[in-house]
């Protein structure tokens, strides 16, 4: 018989192609596992919650801070196009009045949320009316309406002071629970900022000089007054579950 004669450099060549196919099947085995890991943690079943709102913006906010221990349903998402009344005259009573209508009229637990700008030298105005505050009959939602309603009524005053409140109402197994966040600040002269909604550009937070329009979400995630309601809603639900 005779053996095969290779150079030193043939040998060295073939050796590092043997290592790097070895190498290359390890980090195969090492992705299917992961994979498998993701497709198991996506397959498992979550108990859902409907957030009685249609707005996308809110939607992501929520979603983000209670990550995947539920599945978060829009008003939308169970087929439900109906203008809920808001009749309340307090911002726990318009958030019980939307979480009670879809757990009346479609059975699911649900939370809804009421939001209210609150100026001191407008005695809490907009307050209650703060999603249709430049509305007449007060049937529709105009955020640069709104804003400019609210800049003109603070126009020549020096008191600039106003806080954000969100009250949560959370009816889940049978059981209501309210949770409410505040972020105080002062309403800028004219309006800043691309991101957000609502009255995000002319809203400026304590401690910042930038309107929550000009924040990143992450920073808005965590400081903000729905976050701070929101942030108490998931540890209640991680707790409850």
């Amino acid at each position: 018989m005779f053996k095969k004669i290779i150079s030193k450099k043939d040998w060295i060549i073939e050796n590092s192609y043997k290592e790097r196919s070895k190498e290359s099947r390890s980090k195969s085995k090492n992705l299917n596992i992961e994979v498998m890991s993701i497709g198991e943690t996506f397959g498992k079943d979550r108990p859902t919650l409907v957030f009685a709102t249609n707005n996308l913006h809110k939607l992501e906010e929520v979603r983000a801070i209670i990550g995947g221990q539920f599945e978060i349903k829009s008003l939308g998402d169970i087929g439900c196009n109906a203008d809920i009344p808001e009749t309340s005259d307090t911002l726990q009573g318009n958030a019980l009045q939307k979480a009670e209508y879809v757990k009346t009229n479609y059975g699911f637990d649900c939370f809804a949320d009421d939001t209210g700008l609150l100026c001191d030298a407008l005695n809490g105005a907009p307050g209650v009316h703060t999603a249709r505050y430049a509305d007449v009959d007060g049937s529709s939602h105009d955020s640069e309406a709104n804003m400019a309603k609210l800049l003109e009524n603070l126009s020549g005053k020096d008191n600039r002071s106003a806080r954000f409140q969100t009250s949560i109402a959370l009816i889940y197994k049978g059981e209501t629970h309210f949770f409410d966040g505040v972020v105080n600040g002062t309403i800028a002269t004219e309006k800043h900022g691309e991101h957000g909604f609502g009255y995000d550009p002319v809203f400026v937070p304590e401690g910042y000089d930038r309107t929550f329009a000009e924040l990143s979400s992450e920073i808005k995630n965590t400081i903000s007054h729905r976050a701070r309601a929101v942030q108490q809603l998931s540890m209640f639900l991680k707790n409850a579950k």
